[in-house]
């Protein structure tokens, strides 16, 4: 399936997505991962390095993708609304994703706010498997309150981030280890918020861990 650029119906008015096939080497698995971006008030959109490059991995393995603008970003409409809008935003693109896909199995992922968006959303919308990628714990959203995935869950952050603290992270996700489905975590060394000049260490640890949780695997 090639990139096919559509306008999805959200609760407020149109957003902007992107949905797009499996690589054409790749074997096709019965999956659809849609994936949110940062934070829209400081440049976050669909066409963020970190979030193409989480969409070229999961194609590369097999996997359908989404790609959208929350409210306010790009041809989306709208107002920020702090993961509150955001979460219905998600639900309306999550909706068209199970229309085109039907009976495929839905993946979330996340990036920084996305990540924090993704996560609150999991369990509600019945996600299969999270990935979040440098969730923003420790600024302005309370990670305490989410009501946590049920599903095989990836964290993914950057030793070196700028943006959020590794340490708080990490002590977060050292809190989650009494689930039923604790998450996994991978530190990448020497890593800055945007993955600059580790995008490819970033595709490779998606690739790698998702690898027995594909359907087809």
């Amino acid at each position: 399936m090639s990139a096919d650029s559509v306008r999805v119906d959200g609760p407020i008015g149109p957003l902007e997505a992107i949905f797009e096939g499996p690589e054409t080497d790749a074997v096709a698995q019965p999956v659809v991962a849609v994936i949110c971006h940062p934070l829209s008030t400081e440049g976050g959109s669909l066409h963020n390095k970190v979030v193409t490059m989480t969409a070229r991995a999961l194609r590369e393995s097999g996997v359908a993708t989404v790609r959208f603008n929350f409210r306010s970003v790009g041809a989306s409409v709208g107002s920020f609304d702090h993961g509150e809008g955001e979460s219905d935003d998600l639900a309306a693109v999550v909706a068209e994703a199970r229309q085109r896909f039907p009976g495929y199995e839905l993946w979330l992922a996340g990036f920084s706010f996305g990540a924090y968006v993704a996560i609150r959303n999991a369990r509600r919308l019945d996600a299969k498997y999270l990935i979040s990628i440098a969730p923003p714990v420790g600024r302005s959203w309370d990670f305490k309150a989410l009501e946590l995935p049920q599903c095989p869950w990836l964290i993914i952050q950057g030793d070196a981030d700028e943006i959020v603290d590794p340490a708080k992270v990490y002590d977060w996700v050292e809190s989650l280890q009494g689930l039923a489905e604790p998450p996994e975590l991978v530190k990448v060394p020497e890593t800055t918020h945007f993955f600059h000049r580790r995008l490819m260490d970033l595709r490779g640890v998606i690739k790698h861990s998702i690898k027995r949780y594909l359907p087809g695997a």
